[in-house]
């Protein structure tokens, strides 16, 4: 299985610390590039802190820990940018940059991981925004676009530097159910690309409409189950 695929994460015997507090353990846990994969589990059951782990933002106490060919217990400080130019990350609460617009937030991004050809920062800025939908909306403040806009935004800000896999933590908590089933559709057709997309989220409906791998978390501990028993 797999084996025309990319192995992008590697967790073997993983524990995983948030605040001094272990939080998940034994994590076992292979991921190949294109999979769409679900996180479900309560509120504190450790799904963000599994997300922050791949990019290296919370302890991997334990185990072996293998992200696009880093590993984990070992990475040098100096390595950390590069690992994470090479994850797309979407948050909840957008997290843009509210006095300057949508261009040059993503302007922003690019310069600040080392894009510095003006022609060649046009030209990725307008293929993610037509990615996304959202080619004519560069001029933009974020305060005038739609949640559900802002939130293709940072989808887009995810894709600056043609990651290897976008993150995606609760990315419809704070939208309508139709803009979210939006959100989830325009994540899900990503992945046809070959990119891999990992989100956590409570909604049990994105599972039956866009089929993919679902762990589920409780008790510390993270279960690959069926999808149709999630339902």
């Amino acid at each position: 299985m797999n084996l025309d695929k990319k192995l992008l994460i590697k967790y073997v015997d993983v524990d995983i610390c948030q605040q001094e507090s272990t939080v998940l353990r034994n994590v076992q846990l292979e991921v190949h590039s294109g999979e769409f994969i679900f996180l479900m589990g309560k509120v504190g059951s450790g799904k963000s802190s599994l997300l922050k782990s791949l990019y290296h933002d919370v302890r991997i106490l334990d185990g072996v820990a293998g992200v696009l060919n880093y590993d984990l217990r070992t990475i040098k400080p100096d390595e950390i940018p590069y690992l994470r130019r090479k994850i797309g990350i979407v948050f909840q609460d957008f997290q843009l940059l509210m006095d300057r617009s949508v261009y040059d937030n993503l302007d922003f991004v690019l310069r600040a991981t080392g894009w510095k050809d003006k022609t060649a920062i046009d030209e990725q800025i307008n293929n993610v925004l037509d990615q996304v939908g959202m080619s004519s909306i560069g001029f933009k403040m974020p305060h005038q676009l739609s949640g559900g806009e802002q939130q293709r935004v940072v989808i887009a800000r995810a894709l600056l530097n043609s990651p290897e896999m976008i993150l995606a933590d609760e990315p419809t908590g704070n939208l309508d159910p139709e803009t979210g089933n939006e959100l989830v559709e325009l994540l899900y057709n990503i992945r046809l690309s070959g990119t891999t997309v990992i989100i956590a989220t409570h909604n049990l409906a994105w599972v039956s409409k866009f089929p993919g791998r679902v762990f589920r978390f409780e008790n510390e501990t993270i279960i690959e189950v069926p999808s149709v028993s999630v339902i």
